[in-house]
């Protein structure tokens, strides 16, 4: 059985069983067919609906799905998930943020951060310049930038703390 939440508020249990769906344990009948140009048709309740799905992010277990123009953005608990969370661990929480470190020998271009700011997942932190080429260092959690243990237009080695997150 998933856990589904729409757009952080709306909650749901999904089971499939067989030809069979079931949602809060309530027996649905839909259909659902993959047309060539990568839409969904839908029908629920007698009713057509046309969706896309927008993004899928495997690791945070999270799909944005449009349907007849509206975004949804589910998050996916799956059974695994629910019996962590119900003994007190949450995999999201576990994950911390790692310092970032140079990847190869190269020089600080330029940081993009502060210490004490709030990042999220994707932000840009520092610019590294390696081989003629300049490379932006990006955040792989969210967290807060603890300590910058560079400055621009220094000098690093491959493997070198550059900035400290928490």
């Amino acid at each position: 059985m998933l856990d589904v939440t729409i757009n952080s508020k709306d909650s749901f249990s999904i089971e499939q069983a067989e030809e069979k769906m079931c949602l809060n344990e309530i027996t649905v009948d839909w259909d659902a067919c993959s047309q060539p140009n990568g839409l969904v048709s839908v029908i629920y309740k007698n009713k057509s609906y046309t969706a896309i799905v927008e993004s899928v992010d495997k690791v945070a277990k999270e799909v944005v799905i449009r349907v007849n123009g509206q975004i949804y953005k589910a998050a996916i608990k799956e059974p695994i998930d629910q019996l962590l969370s119900n003994m007190g661990l949450d995999t999201k929480a576990l994950k911390k943020a790692e310092p970032i470190k140079a990847p190869m020998p190269g020089l600080v271009l330029k940081i993009l951060v502060t210490v004490g700011q709030h990042i999220n997942k994707g932000d840009g932190l520092i610019i590294l310049e390696a081989m003629k080429m300049e490379n932006i260092l990006k955040a792989t959690a969210p967290g807060v930038v603890k300590a910058i243990k560079v400055t621009e237009r220094t000098a690093v080695e491959k493997g070198s703390v550059l900035i400290e997150l928490e």
